[in-house]
């Protein structure tokens, strides 16, 4: 009943939302803060980086070697290596039989604004990939000695982010503005010169929040008091302790098989359109893409109504359902 109630609410409009969120606080004897008088405040983030590269047939020494891991959503066959992050409290090569490596880097930090968050980011984007490929390579020429010349590892072509808000001052209203701003930071600083991102002043941040502000393309998702919201180029999320029906780690789970299959699709995507046929082996063909499609985007009997919505708000801004129908269809005519 509970997330029947909290399904019927996330279809309310923002303003029955709020009306809702201030009756429910007045009936409890709360003070809350209205829309639209939040501010930008510290916070604690533990920040997910996924790095995505396609390697094909090279990374049989790197899946030989690595540890065994279950399979997430996507059901795709896993293994992971350390990565060696030089400041990351947690880092992992993750090694796909289908020939993707992910690097997942989780860090974890206390800012004082999100607009400081915002330029660490898009300056580590010009480091992490080209460091990424290095360290993937280093681990091919550890595990392949003896098997001849090994290659260079191109550098990922981009970074997808994962931020879970954890210690923060915001009331409700705040705490939306927040997570849409987390997710997509980019209204935040000035990218005209990639190798010098720098903050559009702490004006832009404090006139985000009291407006309301929210991204037109980003997808909000929740259930009970946890929130999150999912755009294209990242996921925000605040899990509370009380709500165990959706964690952080089942997010991540997602975000590997997703980044996983954007890469290997956009391997057999950007091969057609060199105007070659793509050729995968027959274990990772056609068939192969359409298991994961459908294990991906089917609902499953023991999914609760929060992980439900949180699976199609990424699957839909990541928009890897069309991309893997795509390739599907690529592969299936050149490979029938």
């Amino acid at each position: 009943m509970a997330q029947i109630l909290d399904a019927a609410l996330l279809q309310c409009t923002p303003e029955e939302q709020e009306a809702f969120r201030l009756r429910l606080a007045t009936l409890h004897g709360n003070v809350v803060a209205a829309a639209g008088t939040e501010t930008p405040q510290p916070c604690t983030v533990v920040s997910h980086k996924f790095l995505p590269t396609y390697l094909g047939e090279q990374i049989a020494p790197l899946f030989a070697a690595g540890a065994s891991a279950p399979s997430g959503p996507g059901g795709l066959e896993r293994r992971t290596l350390p990565a060696g992050h030089r400041s990351a409290q947690s880092s992992a090569v993750h090694v796909y039989g289908c020939g993707v490596a992910v690097v997942h880097l989780e860090e974890h930090h206390r800012v004082e604004s999100l607009t400081d968050l915002a330029v660490w980011r898009y300056r580590t984007y010009l480091q992490e990939p080209d460091w990424a490929g290095k360290q993937i390579t280093q681990l091919m020429k550890l595990h392949a000695a003896g098997e001849g010349h090994t290659p260079e590892v191109p550098a990922p072509q981009y970074v997808l982010s994962v931020y879970e808000l954890r210690k923060h001052s915001w009331t409700s209203a705040g705490l939306d503005t927040a997570l849409q701003l987390l997710a997509t930071p980019s209204v935040l600083v000035n990218r005209q010169d990639p190798e010098n991102v720098v903050s559009l002043g702490p004006g832009v941040e404090a006139a985000k929040f009291a407006e309301g502000w929210s991204h037109a393309e980003a997808v909000p998702f929740g259930g009970g008091v946890s929130q999150g919201v999912a755009g294209w180029s990242g996921v925000s999320y605040h899990p509370q302790p009380d709500e165990r029906a959706l964690t952080t780690s089942q997010i991540v789970a997602l975000e590997l098989d997703v980044q996983a299959l954007w890469a290997l699709s956009s391997h057999v995507l950007h091969t057609v359109e060199d105007g070659h046929d793509p050729v995968m082996p027959p274990e990772y063909g056609w068939r192969f893409l359409r298991s994961a499609y459908y294990r991906l985007t089917t609902a499953r009997p023991t999914e609760t109504a929060q992980h439900r919505v949180m699976r199609e708000a990424i699957l839909t801004t990541s928009e890897l359902p069309d991309r893997l129908r795509a390739a599907q269809d690529a592969l299936r005519d050149s490979n029938p």
